[in-house]
């Protein structure tokens, strides 16, 4: 090789990589510290691209949840907030429709959110990937740094020159002609990379300030969500002690209830406002059944325009109808569909969803609330009747926001995940501390495959998330 020749006449620039990643300086040392510069082991397989992405998300996600704690909210801004909750009309249906409206604005803010989670760190994976180049090829780079010195030091000679330095300059231009092209690969290469490095940092600063901004959204929203539910409990408690009471015995029937049938049963024939809600979502279910064609269709296209009847108290559509139309109760990652192994050696009866803390769960559809609260091996627990025959099952939640007797619309807010993923039987096996969500869909008390009701967008392929 050419180039060592050229560096061994002097010392030369080496490369060495500081503490901090984005700054590289020269230092004069003797050439062969630029040659015994470590090389990667032979024989070494290559990294994994999935598990390295999955380790910088690990990472990522780490550093965005350090971040939104140092995020708060400015006096003048809880005051505002506060002032638009005092404004609304205080009415079950605007303070409804404005739950299901900040549900529907905090469930976006949430997939930006996982969106830029996910864009940080293929951002991050790419730089590491220019950083681990630039440090595989340091020795080879401070040659060609090297080279590039020296020759600005000692230019050649010019071609027309006395006699004396004739054969200097024959020399130079041999040697030159052999050396230039090399040199000038190797720092074409080297600056593309540094472009390269240099546009990615400027990618991701961009992304972290608009994911902190993204940030700071989600957490006025949050807020609103707070005080709406509040306003709406203050609506809702007509008699305090009687739900109170309801509640202990529903917790107690829970607690005696072997399966979710059972559970079900026992609460639409032992808890009053469970089954008076169960009767009247009957007999409207009956009255619709009765409907002339020309008045199921006005009721239809009523339903269709967004503003069916906010007094309803049966689902707007027969839930056979709603394949395809259904959207996931919260954002995140599908880890475990209906079929797959669930680690137990059985197949899984539902589907799970990996969610960033502290994530919204809405009412995929309308329906009635036989049950929230803690059942077995479940954890916090939900469950509504759809109608149809139909019951729909969501788990792993923290806290629930909504109670049984109650009928919820689709996109209404349910309740908010934890911060880590909450020990039951169905998220058994899972590679994640992430909180999970796992829904259920049963028909005539047996289980079936939620896919067919979620939306294109909604539908994917469930992974492992480690």
């Amino acid at each position: 090789m050419i180039l060592p020749a050229i560096a061994a006449g002097a010392a030369v620039a080496v490369m060495v990589v500081s503490a901090d990643p984005f700054i590289v300086r020269a230092q004069d040392a003797a050439p062969e510290a630029a040659q015994s510069a470590p090389q990667p082991a032979a024989g070494l397989a290559p990294a994994d691209p999935a598990a390295e992405l999955a380790a910088k998300r690990d990472q990522t996600r780490a550093e965005l949840e350090t971040l939104s704690k140092t995020i708060s909210l400015s006096t003048d801004k809880v005051s505002a907030l506060q002032q638009s909750i005092a404004d609304l009309e205080k009415s079950t249906d605007s303070i409804r429709q404005a739950l299901i409206d900040s549900a529907a604005r905090r469930k976006a803010l949430e997939k930006q959110l996982l969106e830029s989670e996910k864009k940080l760190a293929d951002l991050g994976v790419k730089e590491d990937g220019i950083r681990h180049s630039l440090h595989e090829r340091r020795g080879l780079l401070a040659e060609v740094l090297a080279a590039l010195q020296r020759m600005g030091r000692n230019p050649p000679p010019a071609l027309l020159v006395t006699p004396d330095d004739a054969l200097a300059s024959v020399r130079s231009a041999i040697l030159l002609g052999a050396v230039v092209p090399g040199i000038r690969k190797e720092t074409d290469k080297l600056a593309a990379d540094l472009a390269s490095l240099a546009a990615l940092q400027t990618a991701s600063a961009a992304e972290k300030t608009s994911l902190t901004a993204t940030m700071t959204n989600g957490i006025e929203e949050e807020r609103r969500m707070d005080l709406l539910l509040a306003e709406n409990d203050k609506l809702s408690r007509s008699n305090a002690a009687e739900l109170g009471a309801e509640r202990k015995h529903s917790e107690e029937l829970a607690g005696k209830a072997t399966s979710l049938e059972g559970l079900v049963a026992s609460m639409e024939s032992e808890i009053a406002s469970v089954r008076d809600a169960a009767a009247a979502a009957r007999q409207a279910e009956e009255n619709r059944k009765l409907l002339t064609d020309e008045q199921r269709a006005q009721a239809k296209a009523l339903a269709d325009s967004g503003v069916p009847d906010k007094n309803r108290i049966a689902p707007a559509y027969p839930f056979g109808e709603l394949k395809a139309k259904l959207e996931v109760p919260v954002t995140g990652d599908i880890l475990r569909q209906f079929g797959d192994a669930d680690g137990t050696g059985h197949e899984a009866m539902g589907m799970t969803v990996a969610t960033n803390p502290e994530t919204v769960v809405t009412a995929p559809a309308d329906g009635l609330v036989v049950f929230a609260g803690a059942f077995r091996s479940y954890g916090q627990m939900i469950i509504l009747d759809t109608g149809d025959g139909y019951h729909l099952v969501l788990s792993g939640m923290d806290t629930i926001n909504t109670r049984q007797g109650k009928f919820v619309f689709s996109g209404e807010p349910l309740a908010v995940m934890g911060a880590k993923r909450v020990a039951s039987a169905t998220a058994l096996a899972l590679e994640t501390n992430r909180p999970t969500l796992y829904i259920e869909f049963r028909k005539d008390g047996k289980p079936v495959d939620s896919r067919p009701w979620w939306t294109a967008k909604d539908t994917g392929k469930a992974r492992n998330d480690s």
